[in-house]
């Protein structure tokens, strides 16, 4: 029997994944990449946004084909619009066989094997506390990096996010889980972790009755063989003196931090139900620059949220221009039912948004280009990710660069390299996303 797993959205789906792979490794079965030759499928699926949600529906629909033309013998979907959507997908794909909600996932064997066995299977348990997984995770980033998820569900009531009600509230998880799950993923091979959650800055508060994050850096940090630590999704009102002291006094944790703020205009930021400020935003960054000079700061917009004038546009753009962002990333507003922002008046037309977009970006792009030509000359630490076709050149990531998101550094050279080492390299050039260096002898 084989199974091929299918892994949508974030990277804090993909843990959720990479568990579920585990437990059917240890349970014997066979995984293929093969949809045509599996007998099972499983969708881990999303419905953040509009296009991740029609992106969920329609690999669903494309694997349920092969119930007719394939081997398929029964098709599994879990996750995010399993848990919203469990209804409609019953009453409208009957190919589905099997559907598990967010926090049911540690059910994935049960599920197969039920499904099997010709049972209608379908498993919710409450948004409360953890999965109990037992098993190793079966990582699908390469080896080299990893994501470890500190926490899930979210506190936070953005008006145009859906997360809290399809995930739960926040819930950390334990500590000694965390540490235990580092040292396997290190003596996996893994010498980048990176923390992940709907909110990493939150850390602890439920478990411990405070914000714990610098704790678990302080840990973390411990872990021989690990080279980096990278902290993703930092709510910036939520930053706090003892996680910047814990970036400073810890060697293997990046100067990098993403912060989602969405928005610079106090109208737009108190429509959003985001709890910062203009004035609040310029003070955190400016004090996370004046404490770690050296850090890397990306963010995300959203454009085009209802209620956006011209003028708020224009007053966002200029916060751009003045902050100079070292990532940044700009996303049309998605109208997500169920969320008070979809209820909202005055709806922006997607053209506007787009063109808002646009501009954010291209402005965007001037700035890291300016950014990027100031690094000439600095010797950095690089991640190599993998070799260029056909040249005597390797791709990789600084400190300053998460997977998937950010830019890489080109380096030529005639060394043989492979995924995963670490190199030191000199910036000898600019791109606008993307730097070009040289090892460091």
């Amino acid at each position: 029997m084989k199974l091929l797993f299918i892994s949508l959205g974030c990277d804090k789906n993909l843990v959720d994944s990479e568990f579920m792979i585990g437990m059917l490794r240890d349970d014997g079965i066979e995984l293929t990449d093969d949809e045509m030759e599996a007998d099972v499928i499983i969708i881990n699926s999303c419905c953040f946004i509009n296009d991740a949600k029609e992106e969920s529906i329609n690999t669903i629909l494309e694997m349920a084909e092969h119930k007719k033309d394939a081997n398929l013998k029964a098709l599994i979907v879990t996750g995010c619009l399993a848990q919203r959507y469990q209804d409609e997908i019953r009453a409208e794909i009957p190919e589905v066989d099997a559907i598990l909600g967010t926090n049911s996932y540690e059910d994935i064997v049960t599920a197969v094997h039920e499904a099997l066995e010709g049972h209608a299977y379908k498993n919710f348990h409450t948004l409360e506390g953890l999965p109990s997984i037992r098993t190793k995770r079966t990582v699908t980033t390469g080896g080299h990096f990893a994501y470890l998820k500190i926490a899930e569900g979210c506190n936070k009531r953005c008006t145009y996010c859906i997360i809290p009600y399809i995930r739960g509230n926040y819930r950390s998880v334990p500590m000694e889980d965390l540490l235990a799950q580092a040292r396997d993923l290190v003596e996996g091979g893994a010498k980048e972790l990176i923390l992940v959650a709907q909110e990493t800055t939150l850390y602890g508060i439920d478990l411990y009755g405070e914000k714990s994050l610098h704790k678990l850096l302080d840990e973390l940090n411990k872990i021989p063989g690990l080279f980096w630590i990278r902290i993703m999704y930092c709510y910036p009102e939520e930053i706090y003196d003892e996680l910047i002291d814990s970036m400073l006094r810890n060697e293997k944790v990046c100067h990098y931090l993403d912060i989602p703020i969405q928005h610079a205009s106090d109208a737009m930021l108190k429509r959003m139900g985001r709890r910062t400020s203009h004035e609040d935003l310029v003070r955190i960054i400016t004090n996370l620059r004046t404490r770690i000079p050296d850090i890397t700061l990306r963010t995300t917009l959203i454009c085009g949220f209802p209620g956006e004038t011209q003028e708020m546009h224009e007053e966002l753009m200029q916060f751009v221009n003045d902050m100079e962002f070292d990532r940044l990333g700009a996303f049309t507003y998605s109208p997500e039912e169920g969320t008070p922002a979809a209820e909202y008046e005055e709806q922006i037309e997607e053209e506007q948004k787009e063109e808002w977009r646009d501009e954010v970006m291209e402005l965007q792009e001037e700035i890291i280009f300016d950014r990027n030509e100031e690094m000439k000359g600095r010797e950095l630490f690089v991640f190599i990710e993998g070799k260029v076709a056909d040249e005597n050149a390797y791709v990789g990531r600084t400190y300053r660069d998460a997977p998937d998101v950010d830019g890489y550094i080109f380096l030529n050279t005639d060394e043989e390299l492979v995924t995963g080492d670490i190199v030191k390299a000199r910036v000898t050039g600019a791109y606008e996303y993307d730097l070009i260096g040289e090892i460091v002898e």
